[in-house]
């Protein structure tokens, strides 16, 4: 049930029926056509544009579509009123029966209330934090990680299927790196003395894989040259550290469907497949780059390179696919990799990147639109940085990982459900606090909280309920007399449920999970709203002593606001709350 959508058709209908009594021209466009809240609350319950679009075509004046429209529209009955305002557009209010049917609608759907055929059952492959497997994860790799999950229960909760993907960077010079570092932490376990040299890893998370290396092969690769153990200990550590991954992302409540091997693209013609692939639509080239900007002509050497035509695409300049020594660049195997994608048949691909990785989104996008020939598209969605405070003070790098603060030092400090919510409390392009003392705060600026608190709330009235004798099972709930919920307040909180369809599928086209997190504390605050002018009338109390039938009424509304915020919190992977201590 979309509320706004069922209005919207019957705003379409009414211009059809204008079109027949030659009111309007037939054969308008509606697709334009939009019903949505006003700007302003106090304007009315929603608004639309339909005498502003199709004024032009239909060569009328705005107000007097919109005057037309008005009289159609107040026929029906879910319509209370219905006023032209400013050059043309339309407000409505709606009928107190419409508003009060919300409850009941929540309570026979459940948490699938709000669930869309947005997606249609499209393919999505959803890839995000990805990070090097050298050590654990860190806090920027957190906000990638509950962004991604995040946005991937979304999609599949607005009827997408969804595909969670980890990328694993093994093949790259950094797991070499790794290598050399369990090494030397191999004979540490062995009794030897080692120094750390700039660009290892010196964290402490890497004593237990020296030891469990020691424990595997004995001395045999003590005093060794490289070439005899780099092999081996470089996938027997990178297997460590993805296994500590898996660990973390656990903790944080996540799990992916696909680990993908960047390695599994060397040595195997993947690569040069892709590569050849946009070679046939003539997109591989050898030539010379112009200097980057900022670089002077004598700062610049020109050089013949292999080149994809990126720019044939959208992107600002062509881009190097092969070094001067016949390797290939970082992107190529990336090209690979979404070629794999592509060959998969999804439908649409997301990536979740670092505000690091910025300048990669136009060459991304320009190869998965060259290899799909435009049919898939890419959404890259950069997240911004994490500052961590603690007692007003940045909160200290990790011990254990050397020279970062990991996830499970957030993890361990305030919770998997605190740290998701928080994570989602800003747009993912924008940069967050997080503040550890303050999103363990119990007030009304603590959006986890507060929305908690809201949950929490309704559990109360149904174990008083309970003791009370009052039948407050979902059954008897949606048999419930609804006009009984006539207050002002009482609307406002039915209006926000209403809501919550149409921002789900708002959320899903942007994929901005972050705004399922506002929604769910808009409407926490409208629920509390409620609860606290019950403390002064009494007659908005949820439990009315000796009226059973009020009673269960204000207990269905409450019920729907705990359904509609288990909803979204299991939308951003939270667990809700039964009680506060």
């Amino acid at each position: 049930m979309n509320l706004f959508t069922d209005i919207r058709g019957l705003v379409i209908d009414s211009l059809a029926a204008m079109a027949a009594a030659g009111e309007l021209p037939e054969g308008l466009d509606t697709a334009n056509v939009a019903v949505e809240p006003p700007r302003d609350a106090a304007h009315g319950d929603m608004a639309t544009n339909a005498a502003m679009v199709l004024a032009k075509p239909a060569q009328r004046k705005p107000r007097d579509i919109a005057e037309a429209l008005a009289g159609h529209l107040r026929a029906d009955d879910r319509i209370a009123s219905a006023e032209v305002a400013g050059p043309g557009f339309l407000n409505l209010r709606l009928a107190p029966p419409v508003w009060q049917g919300v409850v009941a609608r929540v309570l026979d759907d459940g948490v699938n209330f709000g669930r869309s055929d947005l997606g249609q059952g499209k393919r999505v492959n959803v890839e995000y934090v990805s990070a090097n497997p050298t050590g654990p994860l860190h806090v920027g790799h957190t906000r990638g990680a509950v962004f991604g999950d995040a946005l991937a229960s979304l999609l599949d909760y607005a009827g997408y299927a969804v595909t969670r993907e980890y990328y694993i960077n093994d093949g790259g010079a950094q797991v070499d790196v790794l290598a050399r570092s369990v090494y030397l932490r191999y004979l540490e376990a062995h009794g030897r003395k080692v120094a750390f040299e700039d660009g290892t890893y010196p964290g402490d998370y890497l004593i237990p894989v020296g030891q469990a290396l020691k424990d595997k092969v004995g001395d045999a690769y003590v005093g060794q040259p490289e070439d005899v153990w780099l092999a081996e200990v470089r996938d027997f550590a990178t297997a460590a550290m993805m296994d500590l991954i898996r660990q973390d992302l656990k903790a944080l409540g996540v799990e992916m469907d696909h680990f993908f091997s960047e390695k599994s693209l060397y040595g195997t013609g993947r690569i040069e497949a892709a590569i050849e692939a946009l070679r046939a639509k003539g997109l591989i080239y050898r030539g010379v780059l112009e200097p980057p900007k900022g670089k002077t002509p004598e700062d610049w050497e020109p050089r013949e390179q292999t080149l994809f035509k990126s720019t044939e695409h959208g992107d600002d300049v062509d881009r190097p696919i092969m070094k001067s020594d016949g390797s290939w660049t970082y992107f190529a195997p990336d090209i690979a990799y979404h070629y794999d994608k592509v060959e998969r048949g999804f439908d649409l691909l997301i990536d979740v990147f670092g505000a690091d990785h910025g300048g990669y989104v136009k060459r991304m996008k320009a190869a998965v639109s060259a290899l799909s020939d435009g049919r898939v598209p890419l959404d890259i969605k950069l997240t911004q940085l994490v500052k961590l405070w603690k007692n007003g003070e940045p909160f200290k790098m990790s011990k254990r990982a050397g020279n970062f603060v990991t996830l499970r030092d957030v993890v361990d400090q305030v919770g998997p459900g605190v740290t998701r919510f928080h994570m989602l409390t800003r747009k993912n392009d924008a940069p967050l606090d997080f503040d550890f003392d303050k999103v363990l705060e119990q007030s009304k600026d603590n959006p986890v909280f507060y929305v908690q608190y809201a949950h929490a709330r309704v559990r109360s009235v149904l174990r008083k309920a309970a003791e009370a004798g009052i039948a407050a099972d979902d059954a008897t709930l949606r048999a419930a007399d609804f006009t009984k919920l006539d207050d002002e307040a009482e609307q406002a909180v039915m209006k926000k449920l209403a809501e919550w369809p149409r921002l789900v599928e708002i959320a899903a086209r942007a994929n901005e999970p972050h705004r399922v997190a506002f929604f769910l504390y808009e409407l926490a605050s409208e629920f509390h709203t409620l609860w606290n002018r019950g403390n002064e009338d009494t007659t908005l109390r949820f439990l009315q002593e000796g009226d059973a039938a009020t009673s269960q009424a204000k207990i269905a509304l409450a019920r729907a606001v705990a359904v509609v915020i288990s909803a979204g919190l299991g939308i951003l992977g939270v667990e809700p709350a039964e009680e506060m201590r």
